[in-house]
């Protein structure tokens, strides 16, 4: 079952520099269907979804160590196996000598339409991870954003409008 944030939710959640959850606010404990206890600690690909290509994550990853914000669809499980798309905002955490400490996430509602666009990319990009590793997904990645004239950044960015 697919579950949904609300217009003006907004799932927050902190990381430490390995990916642990070190903060999670209620509506990300709800709608996960976790207690604070079970995420707590743990590693934040726990909502983890099979449907998510990890090309998004290595980009997500490179992005965040880099010390640059990020903005990208999610597609999240749930403890009971059911699903939830975010729109999501990642940005690294940095103490007073820009040392990066961990990582803040904000994450809301997607467009509907921007997902009638991710979801069929998504599937492009599993199927060609699939047969040729994460390089033929970022390969589909970059074919489309090259197709659009646009950056990475530029394209999500639209979607979401």
């Amino acid at each position: 079952m697919e579950r949904t944030l609300g217009e003006n939710d907004f799932i927050v959640s902190k990381t430490d520099t390995k990916g642990r959850l070190t903060y999670v606010n209620k509506i990300f404990i709800d709608l996960a269907e976790y207690t604070e206890e079970e995420l707590l600690g743990k590693p934040h690909n726990i909502v983890r979804h099979p449907d998510m290509p990890k090309t998004i994550f290595k980009l997500l990853w490179d992005r965040v160590q880099a010390k640059e914000e990020i903005f990208a669809y999610v597609i999240n499980s749930t403890k009971n196996n059911n699903s939830y798309w975010v729109y999501a905002n990642v940005t690294p955490s940095l103490d007073e000598r820009g040392n990066t400490v961990g990582y803040y996430s904000v994450r809301r509602k997607p467009n509907p339409e921007a997902l009638e666009t991710i979801k069929p990319l998504y599937a492009q990009m599993l199927q060609a991870e699939r047969s040729g590793g994460m390089d033929a997904g970022m390969k589909i990645l970059t074919n489309l954003l090259d197709q659009e004239g646009v950056s990475y950044d530029e394209y999500i960015i639209s979607l979401q409008k």
